[in-house]
């Protein structure tokens, strides 16, 4: 499904942490990885070089702890930003899927890529689908702090979030993908938004949801005949983000959703649900972008 993969990396401990999960890669795929590191400078020609040198033992490094996982995998150094560099690569090259990793130890800290930095660049500017791994601080035997990630196998139980938007559709196509590739369990997943309901249409709430159930079962239906055993339908009331955040605690492997609901313009400006699903949930996320 996702055969090209560009694996983003800042060569911190956090994401040697993600590259543990070679296998959960492979499972969705992976023939061929590319380990990319941007320099983040622009300007100054002589200090690409330098940090080029400093930085390629540590990919060496990790390119091995990925080939050691039975990846294929190529090593690409940028010399610019690297939210740029990333969506210009993954554009130019034909890549399937983008890889970074998120820091857990707090719902507003970030290791390999920090919120309101190459994350929220990235978030608000991929073209190609991004799985967003969370990783999480942790204490070995000797009390000092380690990094985890959580890269269990990504089709075990999968939470796919819903608005019925275009881009939730196109994530559907990448749900279905992850059935015939192996899933099994899956939650449909779509939140009656009260904040809009309670205001004039609390009295249309039965019909919603009678009418969003049958969609639901056209999905479930579509599932069941890709391979999928087990899929569950819920409807809660209440406001999205909260609800599925809520809902990923129940032991999922991942989130599957578009990264943009209707309201693509003013979510730029106000954090979309996808957006801070990605920036709160415990697990991780696959993110499928709107078509521009």
């Amino acid at each position: 499904m996702f055969k090209k993969i560009l694996f983003a990396t800042d060569i911190s401990k956090a994401s040697d942490a993600v590259l543990t999960c070679g296998s959960g890669l492979k499972n969705l795929g992976a023939e061929e990885v590319i380990l990319f590191y941007a320099l983040g400078v622009r300007h100054i020609e002589s200090l690409k070089y330098v940090l080029k040198d400093l930085a390629e033992p540590a990919l060496l490094r990790q390119k091995k702890m990925l080939e050691d996982q039975g990846l294929n995998v190529k090593l690409e150094i940028a010399p610019g930003i690297p939210s740029e560099e990333i969506n210009k690569y993954a554009e130019t090259h034909n890549i399937s899927l983008i890889v970074i990793g998120t820091h857990g130890e707090s719902a507003a800290q970030h290791i390999l890529f920090r919120i309101g930095g190459v994350t929220s660049e990235v978030l608000h500017s991929h073209k190609k689908p991004l799985l967003v791994v969370r990783t999480f601080v942790t204490e070995d035997e000797k009390g000092e702090k380690c990094v985890e990630a959580s890269c269990m196998d990504f089709r075990k139980r999968i939470l796919y979030p819903t608005d019925f938007s275009d881009t939730s559709f196109r994530a559907l196509t990448y749900l279905e993908k992850l059935v015939e590739s192996g899933a099994k369990k899956i939650t449909l997943f779509h939140v009656q938004d009260k904040t809009k309901i309670d205001r004039h249409l609390k009295d249309k709430l039965e019909e919603f949801n009678r009418i969003d159930t049958e969609r639901l079962k056209m999905y479930k239906k579509v599932l069941m005949e890709k391979g999928a055993e087990d899929v569950q339908i819920k409807i809660p009331y209440g406001i999205p983000t909260k609800e599925i955040l809520e809902e990923a605690k129940k032991d999922y492997s991942l989130i599957v959703m578009g990264s943009q609901g209707r309201g693509f313009v003013e979510e730029i400006f106000v954090g979309s649900v996808s957006h801070n699903v990605v920036r709160n949930a415990n697990i991780s996320v696959l993110l499928v972008p709107a078509l521009r």
